[in-house]
């Protein structure tokens, strides 16, 4: 079992940055691909960024392909999400997410793992 804890959200003015970071207990991530996702109220939850368990892949939405980029640190059994050149669209609960399946993938429903999500908001 891996429990995923998410931090680094907060209010950020556009241009802004923040990163997020997902703490993992339980298990080590070494072995899981891992991936951000993100949810506003009345839409689905939406792929942001993906690693792979190996951590020399990755894949990003085209929404933030250029701005966000995701990263881990395994020593400290932590993923993190750079978000840079932020955008008020970009306000969300950001959730992590893992998978022990998998090398790498986009598809939400390839995740066993999920944290509590932690919000982001840009303001314009």
């Amino acid at each position: 079992q891996v429990q995923l804890v998410e931090s680094g959200g907060g209010l950020v003015q556009a241009g802004g940055s923040l990163r997020l970071s997902c703490a993992a207990s339980g298990r080590s991530l070494r072995n899981y691909a891992m991936g951000w996702f993100r949810q506003v109220p009345g839409k689905e939850r939406e792929f942001v960024a993906a690693l792979s368990w190996i951590g020399t892949r990755t894949v990003y939405a085209d929404s933030v392909k250029g701005r966000f980029t995701i990263s881990r640190d395994n020593a400290k059994n932590t993923v993190y999400l750079q978000m840079n050149s932020l955008k008020p669209e970009d306000t969300a609960v950001y959730y992590c997410a893992a998978d022990p399946r998998v090398e790498i993938t986009n598809d939400k429903g390839e995740y066993d793992y999920w944290g509590q999500g932690t919000q982001v908001t840009v303001s314009s």
